[in-house]
């Protein structure tokens, strides 16, 4: 059977975008679980833990980031320097209701945020909600191969690509899973690690 240039060309970027569409779930994916991590408190203080926090003020709804500027003080401090004094209040209303087990208080125009020492029992829950996350996360991965693959399948039976490229394409989806796995081990074991810390 002969084709043409088009055909040929046409299949190569019909492979080529089930390639980038997973490519794209997964970074996604690897990323959301990146700031599910980032938003889990350790000992250590990190701007992310609270940036994200909601404030009710004047009426309205802002995050901590869009109301002052976030600095830390080790070994277990952070500081918010509001741009309105009259914000310091609220947002250390929204950070002791947070439910990041953090204690703030207003000074004027700062916030101090003391982040308490971690019992062993926390710890390990913390371990065990981290893991959790990336197992959740590690579904949805899997979830978003099958579905490249089942596009590979489709295509391979209604004859818009080579049984070659069905296999070469297959292989670039488990290699594209494979590095995502990787990464998330990676965040995976270095949040427990800074948990233990």
């Amino acid at each position: 059977m002969v084709y043409s240039y088009e055909f040929v060309i046409c299949r190569f970027i019909f492979m080529d975008q089930i390639i980038k569409d997973l490519e794209t779930s997964l970074r996604a994916l690897s990323d959301g679980l990146k700031q599910e991590l980032s938003n889990i408190r350790t000992n250590r203080p990190s701007a992310k833990l609270i940036e994200n926090v909601k404030v009710d003020y004047m009426e309205q709804q802002f995050t901590i980031k869009q109301l002052g500027s976030i600095s830390i003080l080790p070994p277990r401090e952070i500081n918010v320097s509001c741009w309105d004094k009259d914000a310091a209040g609220p947002i250390a209303k929204a950070i002791e209701t947070s439910g990041l087990g953090v204690s703030a208080s207003a000074d004027g125009s700062l916030v101090r945020i003391t982040l308490p020492q971690l019992t062993d029992d926390r710890r390990r829950d913390l371990e065990k909600l981290v893991k959790s996350l990336t197992e959740q996360v590690k579904i949805r991965v899997r979830n978003s191969r099958d579905d490249a693959n089942k596009k590979i399948e489709v295509s391979f039976k209604t004859k818009l690509i080579t049984e070659d490229q069905k296999f070469n394409g297959r292989k670039k989806i488990q290699n594209a899973v494979d590095k995502t796995n990787e990464e998330m081990e990676s965040l995976l074991n270095a949040k427990i690690k800074e948990i233990a810390e």
